[in-house]
């Protein structure tokens, strides 16, 4: 039997551990869980998983204007990389409150849709993109709430090297779809290594 299609090679999903989850897991998740490990880790279903990340990059690619927010430092680098290959805007770091709905602000934007790295560190964005009915795609963990969220992308969304291959995959998807030219590599959105 063929092996199934997916966005990327498996293999590379799960060297950087994009199906890992925590040892806690709500119930808002648990449809998107394959297993639970003897340690008692939650394993993320890795075809819902790339199904999902097509279907956040088709709907993203249609969007004039996408916000990406990460607030951790670990993600700074990766949504740098997709803003700049995808033409977007984002935030790194702290999301300063009106940015969405104070248009007194002098950050204040209007974007068509906004990508969370986090539900729980990016709450600010996500509380004021719901005030706003502006659609949110969210990388949800399998501990994370998902109220609020209009589209859950299930991942580990606490490596590294995890939500790099996330945004990589996703701005490579969008690039496809609006007929672009992607030339980055998975290394251009790990940023350099510390140490």
């Amino acid at each position: 039997m063929a092996e199934e299609e997916t966005l990327i090679p498996k293999q590379e999903y799960l060297s950087a551990g994009i199906h890992i989850g925590m040892k806690s897991k709500t119930k808002d998740m648990e449809k998107f869980v394959y297993k639970v490990r003897e340690d008692g880790l939650a394993v993320l279903n890795l075809k819902l998983l790339d199904e999902r990340l097509g279907i956040a990059a088709n709907f993203l690619a249609g969007m004039k204007r996408v916000l990406v927010v990460g607030r951790r430092p670990i993600v700074h680098e990766a949504i740098k990389k997709f803003s700049e290959a995808t033409g977007n805007e984002y935030i790194k770091g702290r999301f300063m409150p009106g940015t969405l709905t104070n248009p007194n602000y002098s950050s204040f934007t209007e974007p068509d849709a906004v990508l969370i790295t986090d539900p729980v560190t990016d709450k600010q964005a996500l509380k004021e993109a719901t005030d706003m009915r502006i659609p949110v795609v969210a990388l949800v963990g399998t501990s994370n709430e998902t109220r609020g969220i209009d589209f859950i992308v299930p991942c580990n969304n606490k490596g590294k090297k995890s939500l790099a291959i996330v945004y990589w995959v996703l701005a490579k998807e969008i690039s496809k779809k609006r007929g672009k030219d992607f030339n980055y590599t998975l290394n251009d959105f790990i940023g350099e290594e510390e140490g």
